[in-house]
């Protein structure tokens, strides 16, 4: 099993003080910032572009996990590596080619992943796992913070830690200190957790608190 790593959501925090949300989220122990990118088209929801990103770069001292909710992928992925994104997801829902797509986000010196919305089949991906170095699962359907966690997606994350490998498996929606624990034996490894931290009192206690509810038998 890979190393468990949390990546707080930027969606969650406050919009009026990104710099210091990250650098606090940082401090607080994040291995990853996840940015979700939504385009009103793909999703019923408008954030932000590449401008905000290459502003925020500076401020983020690990890497930059950008996870593209948006129509035509392709058209963004190069505007988004050039303004600081480590890491490039993007939507096999969206994607035309997507064997091509992953080798251009790699060509731009970036680690490429694949998302799965809730209600499609990891089966989807099948012809594709081998060519990604991350699956995403959305264990909520994409558009808004703060959603509840769907329970059919562990057999799902079960399912696609067996086709990854020890590659990294990356769940985003409801993810707590009460859903972590089952996300993290079923196999994710990369927890994204956008309201869970940044409406926390404490980062440090709610990044803590998700790691110290990793169960011993996902370590061994």
């Amino acid at each position: 099993m890979p190393e468990l790593k949390i990546a707080p959501s930027i969606l969650a925090s406050d919009f009026s003080r990104l710099g210091e949300e990250i650098g606090a989220a940082i401090a607080a122990g994040a291995d990853l910032i996840h940015v979700d990118v939504m385009d009103g088209h793909f999703t019923p929801n408008i954030t932000i572009g590449p401008p905000v990103v290459s502003a925020l770069r500076q401020h983020s001292s690990v890497p930059m996990d950008v996870h593209l909710m948006i129509t035509n992928p392709e058209d963004y992925v190069e505007d988004f590596a050039n303004a600081g994104a480590d890491i490039i997801t993007f939507h096999v829902e969206a994607a035309i080619h997507p064997h091509r797509l992953i080798d251009r986000i790699k060509q731009l010196g970036c680690r490429a992943g694949i998302v799965l919305n809730p209600g499609t089949s990891h089966d989807t991906i099948e012809y594709l796992v081998d060519y990604v170095d991350m699956v995403l699962l959305m264990t909520v359907n994409p558009g808004f913070g703060g959603q509840k966690f769907i329970p059919e997606m562990i057999r799902k994350i079960q399912s696609v830690r067996a086709m990854l490998g020890d590659r990294d498996l990356q769940v985003d929606g409801g993810i707590d200190a009460e859903t972590a624990p089952a996300v993290i034996q079923a196999g994710a490894n990369v927890l994204v957790a956008g309201s869970y931290v940044f409406g926390s009192p404490s980062y440090l206690d709610a990044i803590e608190s998700l790691r110290a509810e990793q169960p011993d038998q996902a370590t061994t």
